[in-house]
């Protein structure tokens, strides 16, 4: 028995709480997992998970045991980043999470940069509008937007979103525009709902000491950011989106702002990671790497405004 394959495989299905996620995590055959683990115990002569048709726990050796193979693992990592080439250039596959807005406007037009830096790097992009387990599913660091819950994340800030409400020409020609964030209620909005809640958003708007929130009335809602775009592109109705994904069709004369002497709420951006992971290298220099991408971009800035096209 490889006792530190054991080990690394015991966390792994201890953290997902299944073998079989486990397997898929670590693309090892389910049986292998079944068979390290089992073997792993018999070695310790304890019994480390409790197994059901439906669900695995750990037994309370199985806890201590679990954080002690946590420590000894990173320590190995760090003894071989040490003495190898991978604390200069980083390899291994990296499971990421983000939002397809973010992925597709800022992140995928950078990577080229990455992959220069860091060519040894295999990158497994996960894109979607749903807040996932990362624990659970594996991911080794997600970029999430507002303000995040209590969890044992780790989180660092790197921006800001700034949201703006336009519609198409078309729309404003035959609706009007709104004067006041109350007017909206007399207009068709397209609505946003929460993939994990399914509750729509509120609208919020501040113009000095005057702060509003409105729920909208609306033909459709959706919960992915590029349907959303593409509804209030179509001409569905009033949209309300972050700025940076504003902004080119604002330019492009496609969407018009409305109720720019309006601002809403800026929203925190993160990018997060499991704390009970050791952070290795390729985590902590995509980490560094997200960080200045948008610390550095002026969509994500905490004074940022979409300029009216002329």
């Amino acid at each position: 028995m490889n006792k530190l394959q054991a080990m690394e495989v015991f966390v792994q299905v201890v953290d997902t709480g299944s073998f079989t996620k486990a397997a898929d995590h670590m693309q090892l055959p389910k049986a292998t997992v079944s068979t390290l683990v089992q073997s792993l115990e018999n070695a310790l002569a304890v019994k480390l998970l409790h197994r059901t048709t439906r669900h695995v726990s750990v037994t309370s050796d199985g806890a201590v045991y679990y954080e002690r193979c946590l420590r000894i693992l990173g320590e190995v990592r760090d003894a071989e980043e040490s003495l190898s080439r991978n604390r200069a250039s980083p390899s291994g596959r990296l499971r990421i999470d983000v939002a397809t807005g973010v992925a597709n406007e800022i992140l995928i037009p950078a990577l080229p940069d990455f992959f220069a830096r860091y060519p040894d790097i295999v990158l497994e992009l996960g894109c979607g509008d749903r807040t996932v387990d990362l624990v659970e599913e594996g991911i080794d660091c997600a970029i999430r937007g507002g303000v995040l819950p209590d969890s044992n994340l780790i989180a660092r800030r790197v921006g800001v979103l700034h949201f703006v409400t336009a519609a198409t020409p078309a729309y404003i020609a035959r609706h009007g525009r709104p004067a006041h964030p109350r007017d909206l209620a007399n207009h068709v909005c397209v609505n946003y709902f929460s993939s994990k809640t399914g509750k729509v958003h509120d609208w919020d708007y501040v113009r000095g000491d005057e702060e509003v929130r409105v729920q909208l009335p609306g033909h459709i809602a959706v919960n992915d950011s590029t349907a959303y775009t593409n509804a209030g592109l179509a001409g569905l109705g009033i949209i309300q989106m972050a700025s940076f994904s504003m902004n080119p069709y604002v330019e492009q004369g496609r969407l018009e702002l409305l109720l720019q002497d309006w601002t809403s709420s800026p929203i925190p951006v993160h990018v997060v990671y499991p704390q009970n992971r050791h952070l290795s290298a390729k985590v902590r220099v995509f980490v560094e790497w997200v960080a200045d991408l948008f610390m550095s971009h002026p969509g994500f800035q905490l004074k940022t405004a979409v300029r009216q096209a002329a």
